[in-house]
């Protein structure tokens, strides 16, 4: 094989590799406790496998007082969002800044969530790692945006 047709090779699998560590399935995300945060999105990246942002959190973050009542919309997924809300915790690690994975292009537009724009306000509740190690990453269920309330876990029902 000559040189130019290994680098690309090995180009093309690094690619590949910082797609896969970049992209977090469920399962590397401690479902057994909800924390919610809310802040300005200061990045955007409307892309595939996930819409990310990074959220700038306010420096006193705080349960919305009516968190617990909002409604939810149905998910053709099986997730129980009122114990979820019930549940929310803030995080417990003082990070100023947070990356949030939300879903898949396909679904944000199943659900037309409008395109976020920097410095949006957006609120989310969600699962980091267990016990919080790590990177600052909240994997979202729910988007809470001009009012709105998005399910991410799967599509609308």
């Amino acid at each position: 094989m000559d040189l130019k047709r290994r680098l690309l090779l090995a180009s093309g699998a690094l690619a590949l590799l910082r797609t896969a560590r970049a992209h977090h399935g469920w399962s590397s995300f401690d479902q057994s406790r909800p924390i919610y945060i809310e802040g300005a999105a200061r990045e955007v990246r409307w892309r595939n496998p996930h819409v990310e942002l990074v959220l700038e959190l306010p420096p006193t973050l705080a349960l919305p007082p009516d968190l617990r009542q909002r409604p939810l919309p149905a998910q053709s997924a099986n997730v129980d969002g009122t114990t979820l809300l019930a549940n929310a915790k803030l995080p417990s690690r003082k990070d100023k800044r947070w990356t949030v994975e939300l879903a898949p292009l396909t679904r944000m537009q199943a659900w037309n969530v409008p395109r976020i724009e920097r410095d949006t306000s957006v609120g989310v509740l969600g699962f980091t790692f267990a016990e919080e190690k790590g990177d600052p990453v909240l994997r979202a269920e729910y988007l809470f945006l001009d009012g709105k309330t998005y399910g991410l876990r799967s599509s609308p029902a």
